[in-house]
């Protein structure tokens, strides 16, 4: 499994299990385990998001990277 480990957290920011909750609810659970492991993120070298938190990445700054790059509306970030 690709996924990140939901019970860590990076840095006390957002909990892993938040960061998939936010997913989940945004983009649906299938569509938004894909995008965690299948689209590049440019603001972080070209990994994906799975990747960059994975290399200790906040998952809140992988989350807004998605919304912008998704049109998600910013109120919802």
């Amino acid at each position: 499994n690709c996924a990140p480990d939901r019970r860590a957290t990076y840095g006390g920011a957002v909990r892993l299990t938040e960061f998939q909750e936010l997913m989940h609810t945004e983009f649906g659970v299938a569509r938004g385990d894909a995008m965690l492991v299948d689209h590049v993120l440019l603001p972080f070298s070209g990994r994906t998001g799975a990747q960059a938190i994975e290399d200790g990445v906040d998952p809140r700054d992988v989350w807004r990277a998605l919304c912008a790059e998704f049109d998600v509306p910013r109120k919802r970030w």
